[in-house]
């Protein structure tokens, strides 16, 4: 298993990637590094989430865009 502190269960956030044995998704662990946070930041304020699980979250997030194709689509005004 690539990420194993990484897990999906549909009975914990509906199914979203999580932090193994924490409610913590990996989500929000981007939501707080973009405000800023650092991996010690976090790992400091929730020590119940080792910093191993916060830089796997991290790398699982960027695995899954690997493959993202974004298409713009431009609408044109209706005559």
């Amino acid at each position: 298993m690539k990420y194993p502190l990484i897990v999906s269960d549909i009975n914990i956030l509906g199914g979203k990637p999580c932090i193994k044995n924490t409610r913590i998704s990996v989500q929000l662990i981007l939501e707080w590094i973009a405000s800023g946070a650092t991996i010690h930041d976090i790992a400091s304020k929730y020590p119940h989430i080792p910093a191993e699980g916060i830089q796997q979250a991290i790398l699982y997030a960027s695995d899954a865009m690997k493959n993202e194709i974004v298409i713009e689509v431009q609408h044109s005004a209706a005559a």
